[in-house]
């Protein structure tokens, strides 16, 4: 690990922009500093750049939770676009975890060829395929948000306690044996996930799904060991990702998406996400995804850009890597939350949305033309830039 961020950063503005644009340290005899367009190598995989495309839901399933031509276009876009990891939206591990009818599954063999389909051009493409792998806990059996309210028809839900969020139907409390076989299922996805050829496995214990649920004492309120204090609230997390990491192959990262707090008072908090974070590395854990919220509605958020960087800063102190998210918009941002050791990459949301080519506008703005290579067959539209000439590979039939 490199030194403390806080370390990297001072005299930052006033030095001149040591982690501005050149990714190099101006003070005498200092090593270069990392780079957006540095290649990053979590265990057997290696990325091409510091920026990958974070999971978004699309809601466009029908409810056999089957991947669809929306999804390839959109994750195959991003893809061509540069970026070096192309995370699936929330992939749900069980029928009933899904938050919506219309998300994407792996919880059934039938939905394994689309998956394979999505990884093998991701790939082809010249990104590594990553899947996010989730359970919405008591915020499932919902509708899209564009459309609100619950599902109909809808499904029973599940949670650490009965306790209902804001406006949502209360939840079911789990038995042992229900979580003991939450674990199962996220096992088995995973297991899935890798035989169709998805390099990166993410965990999601995030945004007040059934893992961010366990978490947190604004929706765990259990008196046996899956809740009360840290260690019991934190059990389902740290075995989860322990068996996870059992299941699939060594050289396969793992990834941990957490909200690092609720922003909400008597909920989870930063500091317990830095403990946690030491509790996992151990356990298999490659890199931490740091976003924030999603438990409650009373949560108090100082949105800006950049606004989650200070989460992911303090937990990569334990001594893990970690992603960025969050408003993370123009790359001279997303260059300085690198540069300065805030950050081991960046997961982008919203800015990809709008324009799946973000990686190679970015190369172009900071002057990187040179790290960043395009598909021959885009040539005539960004000549500056150097070709990646395996993509002219014929793709997979249709």
């Amino acid at each position: 690990m490199r030194p403390p961020p806080a370390l990297l950063r001072q005299g930052g503005a006033s030095s001149g922009g040591r982690a501005g644009l050149t990714g190099i340290d101006p003070d005498a005899g200092a090593a270069p500093l990392p780079d957006l367009f540095d290649p990053l190598t979590l265990r057997g995989v290696t990325l091409r750049n510091r920026i990958g495309l974070a999971p978004m839901c699309q809601y466009c399933c029908g409810p056999d939770g089957r991947p669809t031509d929306w999804h390839l276009a959109h994750l195959l876009q991003r893809a061509l676009g540069g970026a070096a990891l192309v995370l699936t939206e929330a992939t749900a591990v069980t029928a009933e975890g899904r938050i919506t009818p219309g998300d994407l599954g792996l919880w059934e063999e039938a939905q394994v060829p689309g998956h394979a389909r999505l990884a093998s051009a991701i790939a082809a493409a010249g990104a590594v395929p990553g899947i996010q792998l989730a359970h919405a806990g008591r915020k499932a059996s919902r509708n899209p948000p564009w459309v609100h309210g619950a599902a109909e028809p809808g499904w029973e839900t599940i949670g650490p306690s009965d306790l209902a969020m804001d406006g949502m139907l209360a939840p079911r409390a789990m038995a042992e044996s229900e979580i003991a076989d939450t674990i199962t299922a996220f096992v088995a996805a995973a297991r899935r996930a890798v035989r169709v050829g998805y390099r990166v496995v993410e965990v999601h214990a995030a945004h007040g799904y059934l893992l961010h649920q366990f978490l947190s004492p604004l929706s765990n309120t259990r008196a046996d060991s899956w809740g009360g204090g840290f260690e019991g609230r934190t059990r389902l997390v740290r075995e989860t990702v322990a068996a996870v990491r059992d299941a699939v192959p060594a050289d396969v990262p793992l990834l941990l998406r957490i909200s690092h707090t609720d922003w909400a008072e008597g909920g989870w908090t930063t500091a317990e996400s830095v403990e946690l974070a030491r509790q996992v590395a151990p356990l298999g854990v490659d890199l931490v995804d740091v976003s924030s919220g999603g438990i409650t509605n009373r949560q108090q958020i100082p949105l800006g850009p950049g606004y989650q960087v200070p989460g992911a800063e303090a937990v990569r102190g334990a001594g893990i890597p970690v992603a960025a998210v969050g408003l993370i918009e123009t790359p001279e941002l997303a260059q300085s939350i690198v540069a300065e050791g805030r950050a081991d990459m960046v997961l982008l949301a919203r800015a990809m949305l709008r324009d799946p080519y973000w990686p190679t506008h970015a190369a172009e703005a900071l002057g990187r033309t040179d790290r960043l290579a395009i598909p021959p067959q885009y040539e005539r539209g960004w000549g500056n830039l150097p070709m990646r000439s395996e993509t002219a590979a014929p793709m997979p039939p249709i």
